[in-house]
């Protein structure tokens, strides 16, 4: 089995993904089983929960900009990554400029040769 992503890979497509603010472009990297904690604590399991608040969000940020950054490989394995990263974003709420950043924690499974998001939980900054 060859496979067509590495993690690394992954965190680029994923960030752009994440920057289109379409869930369409998100949904293949997500694992069906995924579970997001965002930074407000809120927590999201299974595919369709993590949609519905990944949608909410695209909605509710207009003119969204997403950066991953400092990205720190935890483990790297053929099956199993788990990486640390800095994020930052900034785009317009209600007409207002917002802008927020914050660390995470993601673990990716690969299934079948492509690397898919299984957990991520995103905190502010200290």
């Amino acid at each position: 089995m060859t496979q067509r992503m590495r993690p690394e890979d992954f965190v680029r497509r994923y960030e752009a993904a994440l920057a289109s603010q379409r869930w369409s472009a998100v949904d293949p990297l997500v694992h069906d089983e995924v579970c997001v904690t965002f930074s407000t604590g809120a927590v999201h399991k299974g595919k369709p929960a993590a949609r519905r608040a990944f949608e909410a969000n695209f909605a509710s940020i207009e003119d969204e900009r997403y950066r991953i950054s400092n990205v720190h490989w935890v483990l790297k394995s053929e099956d199993f990554a788990v990486y640390l990263f800095d994020f930052q974003w900034s785009g317009r709420i209600n007409g207002q400029d917002a802008h927020g950043s914050g660390r995470g924690t993601s673990v990716l499974a690969c299934i079948d040769g492509d690397w898919k998001l299984l957990v991520e939980h995103l905190g502010r900054c200290p």
